[in-house]
């Protein structure tokens, strides 16, 4: 038992008990039973009965429709601290006082006296506090819900409360007949407490079958003169009444705003880590290199005669060795001049076409096939814009794929820099590489 758990205990020198009321009809629900609306792995009547537990509350009745007592009893994942599920009523007040009743009988069974031989302080752990909350609660804190037990144990009865923040106006017909005076005004939540020997002083003054309704416990304390304690609520205290609630609640929950909730079954298991090969990679890849003496021009896999060349230990081919880089760096095979180093190891001059069939190769030995290729080239010469189609070709047939994977396009780079100023070209290029199964390259 943690720290957290053992302080809920012996609140006031005496035991902690609630009565859990599940009774509603849901008509606001569109015929629904929102008790049972799934929130996040968990119902919401589960979210409701965990919470006292995780609060530390020692016994639990849950007061139910009769239809249902045999099914909730049944459910394998009642805590150890739900001691009975009862019948309740049509009322509110019905069903409240079958699970009090049911918790007054557990004090006598666990070998506890009577509650009426409590101290006139009411301290003794033979007039235990009683909280009564609602199921369609689902967010109640464990912090909230031992805070009300004390005050509660302190002051005889408590309940949580929240300041009205808006305006508050009295209708007549369908008309505004006054504001309300909102001064002092809060909406009251629960759980609710009360010392037991006070429940049974009310019900001695107002059977729970008498004509009176009660639309909480606090009601009916007060028209005994019971004094009721108030101290501050949660915000997040929601109770679930129509479907807009619960899409407020789920999105409660996915935004972290319930602190201190038990993890449900969603949240408790640790997902496998998603393959993230699966989505593919995007590799980027860049070069650039100046014009040199000589022609002709190496250039997206075309030969441009009457066009200078550009220098470099292969034929100087930028786009190609762009579309090369953005292809390694996508399946994490380094680049170009590792693969290729511009020494002995490769030929001079050899041709950039060479180099990326190499490539392609590699990566379908590594598992990894191109899906699509933007390449960008960066030049202010000669005039590029009627050669990108073929050159999309040969890079296409370069790599195995078909010619509408690929996509070339060209830019003066605005006459800027070297590349505007005619003394050298440059190209970036974007590639998608998707799985495949590795093939063995001899």
């Amino acid at each position: 038992m943690n720290d957290e758990t053992h302080s809920a205990h012996g609140v006031g020198g005496g035991s902690i008990q609630a009565v859990v009321v599940a009774a509603g009809s849901s008509l606001r629900m569109g015929g629904r039973d929102k008790l049972q609306a799934d929130l996040d792995g968990w119902p919401i009547l589960r979210w409701s009965v965990e919470a006292l537990a995780a609060a530390g509350v020692e016994r639990i009745v849950i007061a139910t429709s009769p239809a249902r007592v045999a099914e909730i009893a049944a459910a394998a994942w009642l805590p150890d601290a739900v001691v009975a599920v009862v019948a309740g009523g049509t009322r509110r007040q019905d069903s409240v006082a079958a699970g009090v009743a049911a918790l007054a009988e557990a004090v006598v069974a666990s070998g506890e006296s009577s509650p009426g031989s409590a101290a006139p302080d009411n301290t003794s752990s033979n007039d235990p506090v009683i909280l009564i909350h609602d199921a369609a609660r689902p967010f109640a804190s464990p912090a909230l819900i031992r805070a009300v037990a004390r005050a509660a144990a302190e002051h005889g009865a408590a309940i949580p409360t929240l300041a009205v923040a808006e305006t508050l106006k009295r209708l007549d017909g369908d008309r505004v007949g006054a504001t309300v005076d909102r001064t002092n005004v809060v909406v009251a939540q629960t759980p609710q407490g009360a010392r037991l020997s006070l429940f049974e002083r009310a019900y001695a003054a107002y059977h729970p079958n008498g004509p009176e309704t009660w639309t909480d416990e606090a009601s009916m304390l007060e028209a005994c003169r019971i004094p009721v304690h108030a101290i501050s609520g949660e915000a997040t205290n929601l109770k679930v009444t129509v479907p807009a609630d619960l899409d407020r609640a789920r999105a409660m929950l996915d935004g972290g705003l319930v602190p201190g909730r038990p993890i449900a079954p969603a949240r408790r298991s640790v997902e496998p880590t998603p393959d993230l090969r699966a989505f593919g990679r995007v590799g980027l890849g860049t070069d650039s290199h100046p014009f040199g003496p000589g022609e002709p021009l190496a250039l997206g896999g075309l030969t441009i005669e009457g066009a200078p060349r550009l220098t470099g230990h292969s034929d100087g081919d930028v786009a190609l060795h762009a579309v090369a880089d953005a292809l390694l760096g996508a399946a994490g095979l380094g680049d170009l001049g590792r693969l290729f180093p511009a020494d002995s190891r490769t030929p001079t001059g050899i041709d950039s076409r060479i180099l990326l069939s190499t490539v392609a190769e590699r990566l379908r030995a590594a598992g990894w096939q191109p899906v699509n290729v933007d390449l960008t080239i960066v030049a202010s010469r000669p005039k590029l814009a009627g050669l990108l189609p073929a050159m999309g070709e040969a890079i296409a047939v370069a790599l195995g794929v078909p010619q509408d994977a690929v996509n070339v396009k060209a830019s003066t780079g605005n006459l800027g820099g070297s590349e505007g100023a005619g003394r050298s070209i440059s190209a970036s290029a974007i590639a998608w590489l998707s799985p495949t199964a590795p093939t063995v390259v001899s």
